[in-house]
């Protein structure tokens, strides 16, 4: 009898551990369906007034995604935050906090946001398996993607940026061959940020036959009065602006004083969002810039999250004039890219919570044309994109926008395409001497054989 009770009891104990089991096997299954998106933001310091509206665009998408779509195939997106203060040591600690991934789920993408924390990231990524979308910042090599296999300078890269500012004021002009004999002077901010379309400006200008004029601004930009003072005695036909924070309003101040006309500025990505036309007051009206990130509200996917995120008291903004904005917008279309490249990656590897080498390759096949742009309510807001192993760039194009004095209108006639055929050489020329120097053996290109 003493020998039966043991038994039962046994039995007993063993159905507890097994009922046990079973209840926790729903709970990691549900952990298993969510995609962990980790944001390294920069809502405080120098930077926080464009960083808020940035991350509220790709939070607001995600949260769409989620409450709308009901995830990426079922599979739900959660993330949280490290504030970066756009600052590198912080930025690479909040790389290294979050790369491991959290409740089970891997990381599929980091988006770095910052172009000193990418660099720093960039061998790191590799060793780590984690692919760095860099929209508009970035190594501009990386496009080369045998070379740098997880760097994504997608859609538009600063030497896209200056190639496509130099073809709208060809348009201007009425064609390249109008190009020759003019002077276009380059105002930028003195950082290796900067610098970067150095190379492609003096090709462009060997090729076109007009003069590149350089010009440095020391960080952070507060006084321009010798700049502005040397424009006023070159007297160039157009000055390409390429500052960052409060340089950009004071540069298009500083030229109103100088007699400089506003209407031949052209800023860069990141002198041409509200943030910097507003402080430069009314004579920043008529001012442009050129941005792979469109201001507006009237696109579909806007019109949707403005229906079921913003107007259901969801949002992430707590300025809702930022709706539609450039910035915000910008981080609309990055979420956009991490989304699809997740879903392409599932295509492959299942409806499942996606790691670092599923994202990757994601990313590099994905491919974004219009049919599938106007699918997701995106045609206009974001161009066509078609990543490869050798093209981790995919895109090359921005639209010129003009300051009204309220709000931005898009005054180019459609997307402006950079000379991609003409760069594309140097850039791999530059990619092969990186892996020289770093004894990088490249990968082959599937596409090539």
């Amino acid at each position: 009898m003493n020998i039966l009770r043991q038994r039962i009891r046994r039995a007993a104990a063993l159905f507890a551990v097994a009922a046990g089991v079973g209840a926790a096997l729903p709970a990691a299954a549900d952990d298993a369906k969510q995609q962990y998106f980790p944001l390294a933001t920069f809502r405080v310091g120098a930077y926080a007034s464009s960083g808020i509206p940035v991350w509220a665009g790709t939070i607001d998408y995600l949260r769409y995604i989620n409450e709308v779509e009901g995830g990426i195939n079922g599979v739900k997106l959660f993330w949280d935050e490290c504030e970066t203060e756009w600052a590198v040591e912080k930025g690479v600690e909040c790389y290294e906090r979050v790369k491991g991934g959290k409740n089970g789920s891997p990381v599929p993408i980091f988006l770095p946001h910052g172009d000193p924390i990418t660099k720093a990231l960039t061998e790191k990524s590799v060793a780590d398996k984690i692919p760095l979308v860099t929209i508009a910042h970035g190594r501009t090599e990386a496009i080369d993607g045998r070379v740098f296999p997880y760097s994504f300078p997608a859609v538009f890269t600063f030497w896209s940026e200056a190639s496509s500012a130099i073809n709208f004021i060809a348009e201007r002009a009425g064609g390249k061959d109008k190009l020759k004999g003019l002077k276009i002077a380059t105002v930028y901010h003195d950082s290796p940020y900067g610098k970067e379309t150095q190379t492609p400006l003096a090709l462009l200008a060997k090729t076109y036959g007009f003069e590149d004029i350089q010009i440095p601004v020391p960080h952070p930009g507060n006084d321009q009065s010798a700049q502005w003072a040397r424009i006023r005695q070159l007297k160039p036909d157009w000055v390409f602006l390429r500052g960052w924070g409060v340089m950009t309003p004071v540069a298009i101040k500083t030229a109103a004083k100088v007699g400089f006309p506003v209407d031949r500025i052209i800023g860069g990505v990141w002198s041409g969002s509200e943030e910097d036309v507003r402080p430069a007051g009314k004579v920043g009206k008529g001012y442009l810039a050129i941005t792979p990130f469109p201001a507006g509200a009237d696109f579909e996917i806007l019109k949707k999250i403005k229906e079921h995120i913003v107007d259901k008291g969801k949002s992430d903004l707590k300025d809702l004039k930022s709706f539609g904005s450039v910035y915000y917008n910008s981080g609309v279309n990055e979420a956009i890219i991490a989304v699809e490249a997740i879903r392409t990656a599932q295509k492959k590897f299942g409806a499942r919570p996606i790691n670092g080498e599923e994202g990757q390759w994601g990313l590099e096949n994905l491919n974004l044309d219009d049919a599938r742009l106007k699918e997701i309510g995106a045609y206009g807001l974001q161009q066509p994109l078609k990543l490869s192993v050798r093209d981790h760039e995919g895109g090359g194009a921005g639209k010129v926008l003009q300051w009204d004095g309220e709000a931005w209108a898009i005054v180019s006639d459609g997307w402006v395409k950079s000379d991609r055929e003409l760069l594309l050489p140097l850039i791999y020329e530059r990619a092969a001497a990186y892996a020289k120097e770093k004894r990088i053996t490249p990968r082959p290109d599937p596409t090539s054989n």
